[in-house]
């Protein structure tokens, strides 16, 4: 089936169906709650459950294999494979499901911020309540933009709609289905709306190194005299808490691109985990759930309709989606300027990496391609503690190409613009998961603060023993006891086994990347 007879035929479904295109947030929540998909909240905002699904499905996704994606994809666990005559068929069966609708949702608009790179798509939803959450989560058309607007991505997502798997060629009834020779990414099966945005993501991450641009799973945001920091890290890690700094002013929460001009936001909204949310912690997410913004997956008292933050009766990954203008200050049109200082956060479940550390930019490649972090609780399916893992680049999830690509980007424009880089650990202290305590937000904030504001340049450091970091003596704000993960141990000893096994980790993982330079291999953990 060529894109041409795709692009007719679900055109044609289009024009015979009552399609409501790009809907004002009020009368989108009208018709969620008309039709019984979710309930308004104290604060206005439309609360959502999403069933079965409360995390994205990383087994259940797949690209086409076609003449654009054989020879350009890294092929494996995490890009699967997909054959053009399975996805052509289900296809098939998925406008066939549009047909038996009386009516559908079509969002247009974009994906990236600097127009030069940005790119038009259309979102088809069955349910008015996701149709708000790409309005919220995506770049709004201008009337003048929307009247031109002629989409180079297609994603149809219907959630009612299950799979075959013996049928299909699917893992599930759940599918999220890649092709970038036809630009269309089905969705079904599952009625979580983070797959719409990392989707799009993903065929990011696919175009814009082709054009010399890094594409980043980070937040930024900027401070009053231009300068941009970024923070990379995966679900859970604090990029959105972090970035929304009221002294700075926030460029995007999640995902970004950097090119010859600056950094660049793919999207127009955030989409915060909210589980334990405090107005006193973080009040710029606090205040933006409001009128317009979605709530997934947190309990709501049907009589208060107030929303309950602290539980996880649904999921741990409840999450509120809501636009960048939410967020007092935020960038608009949300483009910055090079990047001065980059954060890599992690949470470590084991408890023994720094709460900061100073990287050369060896041991940033290094980090970098580890990208080692804790899964939390909630993020994907079947995860219900913290466990350790490597998602390279900090967003293995989403990254078509091999992950060399991005990391020589990465290397390139640090080196061109003299970023700073640090390692941030937003996860233990004072021992594991279980036995430790996660990071006061007040001691993070105040590091990333000194790193922002220069003062990390000028201070006096000591380097750990087993993974050759350079750790601040002190940082105003934080107990100097805290800076060193040793001292908080209790058990010296246990303290040092758990970090070699740390450290033996890291080495194991890293033996993949056979290619990368000497000088990147050294900077690796002593075991």
């Amino acid at each position: 089936m060529t894109t041409n007879m795709m692009t007719a035929e679900l055109q044609e479904i289009l024009n015979n169906t009552t399609v409501h295109r790009n809907l004002s947030v009020p009368t989108l929540v009208e018709t969620a709650v008309k039709y019984g998909e979710g309930i308004t909240t104290s604060t206005g905002a439309l609360s959502v459950t999403t069933g079965k699904y409360t995390g994205r499905s990383p087994k259940d996704k797949f690209i086409v294999e076609d003449s654009l994606s054989k020879d350009k994809v890294h092929w494996g666990p995490v890009n699967q494979p997909f054959s053009q005559e399975k996805f052509d068929a289900l296809y098939s069966k998925v406008l066939n499901h549009l047909k038996t609708k009386d009516e559908l949702f079509v969002f247009d608009g974009f994906a990236g911020a600097d127009q030069t790179y940005r790119l038009p798509i259309r979102i088809i939803n069955e349910y008015s309540w996701q149709n708000l959450f790409v309005h919220q989560l995506f770049i709004r058309p201008t009337a003048e933009e929307l009247a031109e607007h002629s989409a180079q991505f297609t994603v149809i997502a219907v959630p009612s709609f299950s799979a075959d798997p013996e049928v299909d060629g699917t893992n599930s009834e759940t599918f999220i289905l890649v092709s970038f020779e036809k630009r269309v990414i089905l969705i079904g099966g599952t009625h979580y709306a983070g797959e719409m945005k990392k989707s799009i993501f993903s065929v990011m991450n696919f175009l814009l190194p082709l054009q010399g641009v890094m594409p980043m799973h980070c937040s930024a945001n900027v401070g009053k005299s231009g300068d941009v920091a970024l923070f990379f890290g995966l679900s859970g890690t604090g990029k959105t808490t972090l970035s929304a700094d009221p002294n700075r002013n926030l460029i995007g929460d999640d995902e970004h691109g950097w090119s010859d001009n600056g950094v660049f936001n793919f999207e127009g909204g955030c989409y915060a985990k909210c589980i334990r949310l405090t107005e006193a912690n973080e009040p710029e997410i606090w205040n933006a759930i409001t009128f317009g913004s979605v709530l997934e997956n947190v309990v709501v008292d049907h009589e208060t309709r107030l929303p309950d933050y602290d539980s996880d009766q649904l999921t741990e990954n409840t999450r509120a989606a809501y636009p960048l203008t939410s967020i007092p200050g935020a960038v608009l049109p949300s483009v910055g300027g090079h990047p001065n200082v980059i954060v890599f956060l992690t949470a470590d479940a084991f408890g023994v990496l720094p709460p900061i550390a100073k990287l050369t930019k060896e041991q940033a490649m290094y980090y970098f391609l580890s990208g080692y972090t804790s899964k939390l609780a909630g993020t994907e399916r079947g995860v219900t503690e913290p466990e350790a893992t490597f998602s390279t680049c900090f967003g293995a999830p989403f990254l078509p190409l091999a992950p060399t690509v991005y990391a020589e980007l990465l290397g390139e424009k640090i080196t061109k613009h003299d970023a700073k880089v640090y390692l941030v650990n937003t996860g233990w202290t004072g021992g594991g998961y279980g036995t430790g305590s996660r990071m006061k937000l007040s001691y993070t904030r105040a590091m990333v603060t000194a790193a922002i504001e220069g003062q990390l340049d000028v201070a006096t450091y000591e380097t750990d023993p087993i993974f050759g970091l350079d750790i601040p003596t002190s940082v105003e704000g934080v107990p100097t006891e805290v800076l060193n993960p040793r001292n908080t141990w209790e058990n010296k000893e246990a303290y040092d086994t758990q970090a070699k096994d740390l450290a033996s980790r890291f080495i194991k993982n890293f033996n993949k990347f056979e290619s990368v330079s000497e000088a990147i291999k050294s900077a690796a953990p002593k075991a």
